[in-house]
């Protein structure tokens, strides 16, 4: 599949959207590829090159301007994309964008219906507002880190999810999203102040407000989603693999004990917490016998509630994956997972094209929001952008230009999207 063609296939979601990205790692360029595979337009505004080579891996179906922010010209020229643009992405800490002149009172007052999207770990205001920080930092602030991890053993960050990914840039694309529905209306942009802390909290809200129904009275590690029921854990195979098991409804518990030959009736009660240790091992003994490829010839089918933990070379080539098309590969045969949710009329259509060089369109970009060569001509005398180097593009056949013009293109979308 080429980059996506307008008239090649029906019209995205998001299609016409124009997004500014700028450029950054993790959170943010994931929620400027979330909006890039539902269709919308989006420019990830690199720093300067020393090379071409992104650390974004996130870059799928995005093109790449490059700008140096910090010389009045290319502050100049961002605030100009700005006044074209829907949405820009933001994820620097708080008080960088004003020290360049690009803060939200500049750019909305020259553009009163941008979204300016603050993606930071801490948020915009507070005793962290300007810290430094990563994910296990949010994760940790915001109280459910205490919750991860197994009896007496420190808390642990389930790799870096939690506050980058789910806090982050899932939420940050759905605040975007509230905020261009309500555009629709009032004709006005507004500020997202997206704070990973905050979001991760508000994800966890069924922790808290569980409290009080007591999952969570007894210590870490001991209650009933955190890996102290025998029902709802991981159990190692006879191949040195796993098996994940979430019994725990009774009816699907008794499917569990029947798959692993147990009698009810002869094995305390299912929330009987004091037996739960003892529990674990029978149940760890009992899958440690068979391989987990035998295991999975028991259980599915059933409501056992009991799956294999793939890795994610099977995760790709299982069945029930496979079936729903659930992970694509691009042009180099890169495996990663579909955009989700799957839309009925106008699902994402995601580029299967590499990520974009850093800079690679340039030119192509400056010229869509109204640049003239001259003024393109000018930036490169003030040595704003580097060109990519001659070459690097052969594989494509179009190392003669020295900004090559990729088929992804905002100018057919333009008109596609409407907010208001």
């Amino acid at each position: 599949m080429s980059r996506r063609s307008a008239a090649a296939i029906p019209a995205m979601a998001l299609s016409g959207l124009r997004v500014l990205e700028l450029a950054g790692l993790a959170p943010a360029p994931l929620c400027g590829m979330i909006l890039a595979d539902f269709g919308a337009c989006v420019v990830r505004v690199d720093r300067a090159p020393r090379s071409t080579v992104a650390v974004d891996v996130q870059g799928r179906g995005k093109r790449s301007l490059a700008l140096d922010l910090k010389r009045p010209p290319g502050a100049a020229a961002l605030r100009r994309l700005c006044g074209g643009a829907d949405v820009l992405i933001e994820p620097f800490r708080h008080g960088v964008m004003e020290k360049l002149g690009l803060g939200p009172e500049v750019l909305m007052h020259e553009n009163p219906r941008l979204i300016y999207a603050r993606l930071t770990g801490f948020g915009q205001t507070g005793k962290y507002a300007k810290s430094a920080g990563h994910d296990i930092n949010y994760v940790a602030l915001s109280g459910v880190l205490s919750k991860l991890g197994r009896k007496s053993e420190n808390p642990y960050a389930p790799v870096n999810l939690l506050a980058d990914f789910a806090g982050g840039g899932v939420l940050c694309a759905m605040g975007i999203l509230i905020a261009l529905y309500e555009r629709t209306k009032s004709g006005k942009g507004q500020i997202i102040d997206a704070s990973m802390v905050e979001g991760i909290a508000y994800i966890s809200s069924f922790l808290w407000k569980t409290q009080s129904l007591g999952f969570w009275n007894r210590p870490r590690g001991e209650n009933l989603l955190d890996s102290g029921a025998p029902f709802y854990e991981t159990y190692r195979t006879s191949d040195g693999k796993f098996m994940a098991v979430g019994a725990i409804e009774p009816q699907f518990y008794e499917q569990l004990l029947k798959g692993l030959g147990l009698n009810s009736d002869e094995l305390p009660e299912q929330l009987s917490f004091s037996d739960w240790p003892e529990m674990k091992k029978k149940f760890a003994s009992i899958f440690a016998k068979k391989t987990q490829t035998e295991w999975c010839r028991i259980f599915d089918g059933t409501d056992a509630c009991v799956t294999p933990v793939l890795s994610f070379d099977d995760a790709a080539s299982h069945q029930h994956n496979k079936q729903r098309s659930s992970f694509i590969k691009n042009d180099r045969e890169e495996i990663s997972p579909r955009p989700a949710p799957l839309l009925s009329r106008t699902p994402a259509v995601p580029s299967l094209k590499r990520d974009p060089f850093i800079g690679e369109h340039t030119e192509e970009i400056l010229l869509e929001y109204g640049f003239t060569k001259n003024e393109i001509a000018q930036l490169y005398s003030d040595k704003e952008f580097s060109p990519p180097a001659r070459g690097l593009f052969a594989e494509r056949g179009d190392e003669g230009s020295l900004f090559p013009v990729s088929p992804l293109s905002c100018s057919s979308k333009r008109s596609s999207f409407v907010p208001g």
